[in-house]
């Protein structure tokens, strides 16, 4: 059944199916830009970006969101709550403060609520979160830069490869948009995530173009029917594991590196599938049409 639906997307003419990504992305910049006038950056910056303190309790099982609010009660200070599980099998929950706020307040708050538990406190200086954070965009930007060349060089075609590279920047683009929206923050862990994206975002685009343009006994429809049952059973299998990975996971970090990804592949499946067939398509009929 499912594989019958996907013929709708086959008979969809190929002007709207590049129309409809489009304007998914502008509304993905629209939020981005939001975010930016009201808050100054384009996606909220975590603890390891901005600087700051964070407290960890060794044995505590307490609900997250209840100590959080009880610090903010008791110390005005508004700070973020997360459960950990160790490899060992113990496990506790961390108290992460920005940088600025008072950390003794916090941690004579913690004391009063866990008196039996000593907390360790591990301080993140505002200039090493400015490195991590240059070194991230860094590690995104020549990883981009380097995706791009190679793409060009492999298929040396203006329009596939430019849609190749766009599809991936548009992924990116959605993904941090939904990180706005589902509050996730940018952290080393979301930065490898959205790393990751960049790689799976290629893959399913050049077993596309490749099939498309490369073809030769299949008409266009026809290779492109084979190659979305292809990738949606990839991505499909993709997005089960992620599932179960962010459903079982009690680490904050898996969570959201598993959120970052749902969130690209998501977007990777239109921007593969519909906006780069649509051009695609295009492409391959008007060169076609002037032989």
């Amino acid at each position: 059944m499912i594989k019958e639906k996907l013929k709708i997307l086959v008979e969809m003419e190929p002007r709207k199916m590049i129309m409809y990504p489009l304007i998914v992305f502008g509304i993905a910049l629209i939020i981005i830009l939001a975010n930016y006038i009201t808050t100054g950056s384009i996606v909220k910056e975590g603890i390891e970006l901005q600087g700051g303190s964070v407290i960890t309790l060794q044995g505590v099982t307490a609900d997250p969101d209840t100590i959080a609010e009880k610090i903010r009660e008791e110390t005005g200070i508004s700070v973020n709550v997360e459960k950990f599980t160790s490899v060992t099998g113990g496990g506790g929950i961390r108290v992460y403060i920005p940088a600025g706020e008072n950390v003794d307040k916090v941690k004579e708050a913690l004391k009063q609520l866990f008196p039996n538990v000593e907390p360790q406190t591990t301080v993140i200086g505002p200039t090493f979160g400015r490195m991590v954070k240059e070194q991230g965009i860094k590690a995104i930007t020549y990883a981009f830069i380097g995706m791009a060349i190679v793409v060009f060089l492999f298929f040396r075609v203006p329009v596939p490869s430019l849609t190749v590279v766009f599809s991936a920047f548009s992924d990116m683009v959605i993904a941090i948009a939904l990180m706005d929206i589902f509050g996730i923050e940018l952290s080393q862990a979301t930065i490898a995530a959205l790393l990751m994206l960049i790689g799976y975002s290629v893959d399913s685009n050049i077993l596309l173009t490749t099939r498309l343009l490369k073809r030769k006994e299949f008409t266009v429809e026809e290779a492109y029917y084979s190659s979305l049952k292809t990738g949606f059973t990839m991505s499909t299998t993709t997005l089960g594991a992620l599932a179960s990975l962010w459903l079982f996971s009690t680490a904050q970090v898996i969570d959201d590196i598993a959120s970052v990804l749902i969130f690209g592949l998501l977007a990777d499946f239109m921007n593969t599938w519909i906006l780069n067939a649509g051009v695609l398509r295009l492409y391959i009929t008007k060169r076609e049409g002037k032989k």
